[in-house]
Formats: structure tokens, sequence, C-alpha cells
């Protein structure tokens, strides 16, 4: 059995462009992580928490 750790620890504060780039790919990195795990479910399994396959690029996103 596998585990998957979504922890993030805080980064340190930056500022400009650097912190912006960071937030960035961390966003498009919580996304893509999120996207294939709904992803992974049957569609039964998206059903069963009132989503489907059309859903998942909104949910993802966080709209």
């Amino acid at each position: 059995m596998s585990t998957f750790d979504t922890f993030r620890a805080p980064a340190a504060p930056s500022f400009g462009v650097v912190a912006k780039l960071r937030e960035m790919i961390s966003s498009w990195a919580d996304v893509r992580v999120t996207r294939n795990a709904l992803n992974r479910l049957s569609d039964r399994e998206l059903d069963d928490i009132g989503l489907s396959r059309s859903d998942i690029e909104r949910v993802a996103r966080g709209l």
C-alpha cells in the first residue's frame, strides 16, 4: 500500500517576482494533483461524491 503526503511546510516569506513564481508553481501543482486524483476515481465513485467527469477541471481549479 502506498501513501501520498500532501502537507506543504510554509515557505519563508519572499517578495516580488520570486514570490509570485513560487505561488504560481504551487498553485499549478495543487491543481494537477487534485485533477489526477479525481481522474483516478470511477464514474460510480464520482457520482457518490456528487461529481461527473465534466466537473473535474472546475473542481480542481477551485471554481
